[in-house]
């Protein structure tokens, strides 16, 4: 507020996951509407590069990691980066965590190296090496242990609870044990003694229980309910039937049959196996305690905040592997908030054979954050390099290495290289640049013998592949497939331009079932099937596939299995229910969701790729068209309400059969009617859609207004 509202610039707040930048946006909008600034989203496809410069009012960015990247990236070239006043990054810890670490480090090192007037705020509860992180941003530390509500941490084994004390000898003192009592058929069930744990809290407080897995997520909410007394039912019983009507709603009168049977008792899941939809109308549902338990997996710990009276960890794996310190205090961290609770308390179960392991957890400090420019072979320092020279920050070696010294991998050389100098790192990352014909230059050594000189420039392929941000891995492929599909490009209808934005990285993620995949080739068109052979997939290899013979004709795999994806989302594009393709395709419905996301997102990337190469000229307005399409999958008429933000396909559906059928009606709503008109709304939910509608609004008239300005401004040359 201090940076938008009295320093008058710009500011940008940097978080993880797509979700919290949503939320961000919905609770920061009604702020912009009173004070008479921007709030803009850059998540998915959301998001203008450059941005527009705003003559009248400042902005406040909204990003994930990725978006945030681009848009330092837009700013820098167009000499724009000095009108970013303040930039703050939430769980700055991220930096340690592989590539996204490292989209997270390029973009902190450019904003330091290009712009003097820029503050950089970073937050995390979940740091250790601080002077490594204080070096790398030149910053001040301040740290604190105050915490609003008091946290108590536990230890149960067998039936005795433990309370964790750094000053015993083991880590922990007994505390006491666990009074309930079980039957036979019980302790069998339930060895962990969760119901006992849950039902000291539940119904009257809110609980969450951290499961290893996905499915045991599912299985632990069905176990509780079943030994769980009838007199939970009657509980908000109200509230609850609206909340499954919902959810069936959602998914077009089909509910999760665990979801229909926990929910009734207070309970629900949560995981990536939910659609965006149900996760939010399941986070909202625990907001306002209609649920009081959540079993999920550890992603919820990093994701909105859910917090609880208790947080109970059923296992200190996660999968296979042990926790981390950084993740056990990520989770525990969701008990006991400021304004919601009085206290809050986390039990760890665990077993006698991890008792070291979980006294060395509890007891250990923080993981380091170490530099991720040098994960997976150095594709970090890689992509780093190329917009580097792209944006002509630094185009000669030495200007490399000086830029590379004040990242975070700079500070950390002695931890990641032993042996190896700096500048023969740089030579070695430039090199398959080279060879993908991404970069071009000349070498040659200075007269001294010693020093390497390089004038660097990124080649067209280079310069579209930076400021897509397409995978160094894929860019070449990406290009090629690009061409050869101008040749022969089926425009009859969507599949094909759907297969040329089926993200590359998914295919390793989905394995065909031949028989599907052969059944939906017969349930297409002629003009439909005619894709099959353009992109390479044969309807006589398809065969085959499906009847268990051995193919002796080489097919490309990866095209094969990313033609695959690109059938399940021709059948999303097509209107259908993500339940019904999910099912279709005998695939996960979160999977399916996240598929459709990435592609939305691959897809606006495909489009600023073509937008760089004169050659695919074509293809722009075709993937304008397309990414657009992709981001909402639904009606036409409906995509001006899905573009608030928070606003989901069944929630526009309601607005529109409403009679709220445009971005201006909405923004003009009255939110008190809104919630008199529209089921299973909330007065709070109504007061956002309204600000959020209301801020979109205001940008889109504000984007037009500096449009006639730029229009209708005499050229200063003028005399």
């Amino acid at each position: 507020m201090q940076e938008i509202l009295c320093r008058k610039r710009d500011a940008l707040f940097i978080l993880p996951y797509v979700a919290i930048v949503q939320e961000k946006v919905r609770d920061l909008s009604a702020f912009g509407i009173e004070c008479n600034f921007l709030v803009e989203e850059y998540a998915g496809s959301k998001g203008r590069f450059p941005p527009f410069k705003h003559r009248k009012k400042n902005s406040l960015y909204i990003a994930t990691i990725e978006k945030a990247h681009s848009l330092v990236n837009s700013l820098i070239e167009t000499e724009r980066i000095n009108s970013l006043g303040l930039v703050v990054v939430d769980e700055l810890h991220m930096l340690g965590e592989g590539s996204r670490g490292a989209v997270l480090e390029m973009a902190l090192s450019k904003i330091l190296y290009t712009s003097k007037t820029t503050q950089i705020i970073g937050m995390s509860a979940t740091l250790n090496n601080v002077s490594d992180l204080q070096h790398f941003l030149k910053a001040e530390h301040y740290t604190s242990n105050f915490r609003p509500i008091q946290l108590k941490e536990y230890v149960k084994i067998r039936d005795g609870i433990y309370e964790v004390d750094n000053k015993s000898e083991d880590g922990f003192t007994f505390a006491r044990l666990l009074n309930y009592k079980y039957s036979s058929d019980m302790k069998k069930i339930d060895p962990d003694h969760l119901i006992a744990l849950v039902t000291e809290i539940i119904p009257q407080h809110s609980c969450l229980l951290f499961c290893p897995t996905k499915k045991n997520c599912e299985n632990v909410s069905k176990m509780l309910c079943k030994y769980l007394s009838k007199s939970f039912l009657s509980v908000k019983a109200k509230e609850k039937c609206a909340l499954i009507a919902e959810l069936k709603d959602i998914g077009n009168g089909v509910i999760c049959p665990v979801l229909r049977g926990t929910v009734p008792y207070g309970l629900a899941y949560h995981h990536s196996g939910l659609t965006n939809d149900e996760r939010k109308v399941i986070e909202q549902a625990y907001s306002e305690g209609i649920l009081c338990l959540l079993t999920c997996t550890s992603t919820l710990a990093a994701g909105v905040n859910l917090p609880a009276r208790r947080v109970i960890l059923r296992s200190p794996y996660v999968a296979r592997d042990f926790l981390k310190r950084n993740q056990y205090k990520q989770m525990i961290g969701r008990a006991g908030r400021a304004g919601i609770d009085t206290e809050g308390e986390s039990i760890l179960i665990t077993q006698e054979q991890d008792k070291k392991l979980v006294a060395d957890l509890i007891s250990k400090p923080m993981e380091c954050c170490y530099s991720s420019l040098i994960h997976s072979s150095e594709k970090g320092i890689k992509d780093l390099l190329l917009s580097l020279i792209g944006l002509k920050v630094a185009q000669t070696l030495d200007k490399i290495v000086e830029f590379m010294d004040g990242t975070l991998l700079g500070v950390q050389q002695q931890h990641h290289f032993n042996e190896k100098s700096f500048l023969e790192v740089m030579e070695q990352a430039l090199q398959p640049l080279m060879e993908k014909g991404l970069i071009k230059g000349r070498m040659s050594r200075s007269s001294e013998g010693e020093e390497m000189c390089c004038q660097l420039e990124v080649t067209k392929l280079g310069h579209a592949t930076y400021k897509a941000s397409v995978d160094l891995d894929y860019c070449d492929t990406l290009n090629m497939d690009l061409k050869k599909s101008l040749e022969g490009l089926v425009l009859d209808n969507y599949l094909h331009l759907i297969y040329l934005v089926t993200p590359y990285d998914m295919v390793s993620h989905c394995t065909p079932d031949w028989m599907i995949y052969f059944r939906q080739f017969h349930q297409l068109d002629v003009i439909e099937q005619n894709v099959f052979a353009a992109v390479g997939v044969p309807e006589s290899f398809l065969t085959k596939k499906a009847s268990g013979q051995a193919v002796k004709k080489t097919v490309n795999g990866l095209v094969v299995k990313r033609f695959y994806m690109s059938l399940v989302l021709y059948s999303l594009f097509k209107e259908m229910n993500m339940w019904s393709v999910a099912q279709k395709f005998n695939l996960p419905r979160g999977f399916t969701q996240n598929l459709l996301s990435s592609t939305a997102a691959f897809s606006s990337s495909v489009l600023h790729f073509c937008e760089e190469l004169e050659e695919f000229w074509a293809y722009r307005a075709l993937f304008t068209d397309l990414t657009q399409k992709l981001s909402y999958c639904v009606k036409p008429e409906l995509i001006p309400l899905m573009e608030v933000s928070g606003v989901r396909e069944a929630r526009a559906r309601q607005l529109y059969n409403a009679g709220y059928r445009s971005l201006s009606y909405l923004a003009n709503a009255i939110p008190d009617m809104l919630v008199k008109t529209i089921e299973h709304l909330s007065r709070r939910q109504a007061i956002q859609i309204v600000s959020s509608a209301k801020m979109l609004l205001n940008e889109k008239a504000e984007a037009l207004l500096e449009a006639v300005e730029e229009l209708v401004r005499l050229p200063t040359d003028i005399p």
